[in-house]
């Protein structure tokens, strides 16, 4: 009987494990190749994993919510006409009982926590096995863990995360020991108790899809990380407006694409970081770490009603036309679920579109572990005192408002607030004559 092995293929080049999620196919189903087996989330994006052979699903060796590295073999496909029944018939992990023993006894010591150790289970943030083993090796409590930012997806903490703070931790004594001697203790901020609900019989509970909850962390997290300040500028945007109308229709003809305002914007936002690289930064300990690559976010939302920010890759690199296909492609991968893991990795700094939802303004939330994020509102028509050389008029101009959030630690007042106004005059500097 030929069997062929289903390795989780890297899908990143900092993706190390994924969660599987649902399997699309149970050990007797007749899978087709390139038929989509599995559903996976990883630290980035969740994903659909194609078969890469055809014949009968015989082993699943993960089950739902369980982790796996990448290369493990998660499932098995046979080709063999007989192969039904074996899968039917066969246990789900091991051949053999001897094999099954062993191999529960390996998971068992893996994953259960001894007498001693904490099991991290409590609350609903994720922590890989992997992160787990470790912070249970070096003896960090639920509540250290849990004080740990996050570098991945919606604060999730990585690897890497962790050996950075036991590096620290290690020498965090010796620090403590000489303030102690010199000033008196001041006890750390308790987190605060979240409110008592109480709920009636007519109220609805709805308990929060994984992807909700991630983002409930992150936001959270960020607000504890970074001391938010917003900034506001109101941008006449007339002259954009009117080149739009007048060349979307060409534009389309020609390039096979629509022109929306976001590539627009995002064009003045990477403008101006050119000119405050230090937006461009993000913040380790009391380290500051200045991005050379200019990686914009676009937060989008998904059918669902979450939200996902897939990142143009060195966005002041491309021309009008280049943005437009980068945002067009983007937007339609995360509506329809084919993101891949580097689409949503590797942003210097955010934009959200508020406008959108009809909202004028917005006060965002950062996305860590940037330091700033900008929300565009939307644009209206609005009287406007006009000023000419033969003296000042009333007339009707497109305006919009454009709010900045940024993390106060590293970013103050007149950075963030010289930095929206730059980006508010590219967009009224806008040159009508371009061609695209």
């Amino acid at each position: 009987m030929a069997e062929i092995e289903i390795r989780l293929p890297k899908m990143g080049e900092s993706v190390t494990e994924a969660t599987i999620t649902n399997w699309l196919k149970q050990p007797g189903d007749q899978v087709a190749m390139d038929e989509p087996l599995v559903e996976v989330a990883t630290d980035k994006v969740d994903n659909e994993l194609p078969s890469e052979a055809a014949g009968t699903l015989i082993k699943c060796l993960f089950e739902k919510d369980q982790v796996a590295q990448v290369g493990d073999v998660i499932a098995i496909i046979s080709t063999d006409s007989n192969a039904v029944a074996a899968a039917t018939s066969a246990p789900v992990i091991a051949e053999t009982p001897v094999a099954a023993a062993l191999e529960t006894k390996r998971i068992e010591e893996t994953i259960a926590p001894t007498e001693n150790q904490e099991n991290f289970n409590s609350g609903d943030r994720f922590y890989s096995p992997l992160v787990k083993s470790i912070a249970q090796k070096e003896g960090l409590s639920s509540s250290e863990l849990n004080s740990i930012s996050g570098t991945g997806l919606e604060g999730r903490v990585t690897k890497k995360d962790l050996i950075s703070y036991l590096e620290n931790r290690g020498s965090a004594p010796k620090v403590q020991v000489a303030v102690a001697a010199s000033a008196p203790s001041i006890p750390a901020p308790s987190a605060p108790i979240p409110p008592m609900v109480f709920t009636s019989g007519t109220d609805e509970i709805i308990e929060m899809d994984r992807m909700r909850k991630l983002i409930s962390d992150h936001m959270v997290m960020s607000k504890h990380t970074s001391p938010h300040v917003t900034s506001f500028v109101e941008a006449d945007v007339t002259n954009i407006v009117n080149w739009r109308n007048k060349v979307k229709k060409k534009f389309f003809e020609r390039e096979g694409e629509n022109i929306t305002f976001t590539p627009i914007f995002i064009q003045a936002i990477a403008q101006a970081i050119k000119d405050f690289p230090m937006i461009n930064v993000s913040v380790s300990g009391t380290t500051i770490i200045k991005k050379k690559d200019i990686n914009i976010g676009m937060a989008t939302a998904l059918p669902s009603g979450n939200l996902i920010v897939p990142v143009i890759k060195n966005a002041d690199q491309l021309n009008l036309i280049g943005l437009t296909k980068a945002v067009n492609q983007l937007a339609n991968n995360a509506r329809n679920n084919k993101l891949k893991p580097e689409d949503v990795q590797g942003g210097t700094y955010t934009m959200t579109n508020v406008g959108s939802f009809g909202n004028v303004m917005g006060t965002p939330i950062i996305n860590q572990p940037q330091v700033a994020i900008m929300a565009v509102g939307a644009i209206r028509k609005m009287p406007a005192v006009i000023e000419t050389p033969e003296g000042d008029f009333i007339g009707i101009r497109h305006k919009m408002f454009l709010s900045h959030s940024y993390d106060h630690r590293v970013v103050d007042g007149a950075l963030g607030g010289q930095f929206v106004r730059r980006v508010a005059d590219y967009l009224e500097q806008f040159d009508i004559e371009q061609n695209f």
